[in-house]
């Protein structure tokens, strides 16, 4: 019998929340308690750069745009989004590359590192191509948010080389979306249809070959390539975890029910690896804590909450179980070299 190792928790980057909270913070929506209700982090800006379980964070949009009448919610986040907000590998990769079409090609093989299950891909016509991307997997929300922050990245990638005024002459949304009177105006040369078979942008062919126009400086990527297939379920847990830690919902009850999936299904799965939630967990407290303890001057104390400790006596010991040496010891260590 073969067993599944993808895990059905799917995440996205906290940055792509950013835009509607800022929107909401800006009207003075009670923005925390909308979080908290989602279960996601109250404390988003802080963690923008982790990853969030999807869901719940299909769901805080809708509930905001929903409970403060906010019209074309992913329109108005999509236009506070910036290429900068992708990941450094993949602006990195962009940016070394020679042309547009290499560039979305790049970009179609890092998608997942965007979004856990965003797939990407370019599909060839006549004189244009169409940038395409969809969620995979069977979804009970509203996709318009999350379609208009997948075609607006395709939107910035072609902005690195056809310049900042680009727009395409369509783009599509998967779900049933009509843009408001006030979209239509902001991009009024742009034909906008629904139910497609992904969110895609047009692209004309004769903008393929474009070099790139980008200043920016970026280190080159690293060689090692990781796709769709490289999530397991201890990946994506150690994605997910360091958001929740200092929240006080690492149990694996609460684990278990913000990442959308049985108690049963995510100890059997972490069992086929030979782990258990609780050794998962001290991993992720351990990186944690090491990583503010060697790159940070953050009190010993501080880093200990930010594990997810409530005593520090406590931390000290498990931390000395994990590394041989007390948090003080190993910052000591750490800085010698």
């Amino acid at each position: 019998m073969t067993v599944d190792l993808m895990a059905d928790i799917p995440l996205t980057r906290g940055q792509f929340l950013l835009p509607f909270v800022s929107i909401l913070d800006d009207i003075g929506a009670p923005t925390e308690t909308l979080l908290e209700r989602s279960r996601l982090p109250s404390s988003l800006a802080e963690k923008s750069e982790l990853y969030l379980p999807l869901l719940p964070a299909l769901r805080f949009v809708e509930t905001a745009q929903r409970s403060q009448g906010i019209e074309d919610f992913g329109f108005l986040a999509a236009r506070r989004l910036q290429f900068s907000h992708m990941r450094e590998k993949t602006r990195a990769f962009i940016a070394h590359s020679p042309t547009l079409l290499v560039a979305l090609r790049h970009a179609c093989r890092e998608a997942s590192g965007e979004d856990t299950i965003l797939s990407m891909w370019i599909e060839h016509d006549t004189d244009h191509v169409r940038v395409c991307s969809r969620l995979t997997g069977p979804w009970p929300l509203q996709l318009k948010h999350a379609q208009w922050i997948q075609n607006i990245f395709s939107v910035y990638i072609v902005r690195q080389f056809a310049g900042s005024d680009w727009m395409p002459a369509a783009i599509g949304f998967e779900s049933s979306y009509g843009p408001s009177p006030a979209t239509r105006s902001c991009w009024p040369n742009v034909r906008f249809l629904s139910g497609q078979h992904a969110a895609w942008i047009r692209v004309p062919t004769m903008l393929l070959g474009l070099p790139n126009r980008s200043a920016a400086s970026f280190a080159p990527p690293p060689d090692n390539e990781d796709g769709p297939s490289a999530y397991n379920i201890v990946d994506l847990l150690k994605l997910m975890l360091p958001a929740y830690l200092d929240e006080g919902t690492t149990a694996l009850a609460d684990v278990a029910e913000i990442a959308g999936i049985s108690i049963r299904t995510l100890q059997r799965r972490l069992a086929h690896l030979g782990l258990s939630y609780s050794d998962l967990l001290d991993t992720v407290r351990y990186e944690n804590a090491s990583k503010l303890l060697r790159d940070t001057d953050c009190r010993i104390i501080d880093v200990a909450f930010s594990s997810g400790y409530t005593d520090p006596a406590h931390f000290s010991r498990a931390f000395r179980r994990m590394a041989g040496v007390t948090p003080r010891q190993f910052r000591e260590q750490s800085r010698l070299g």
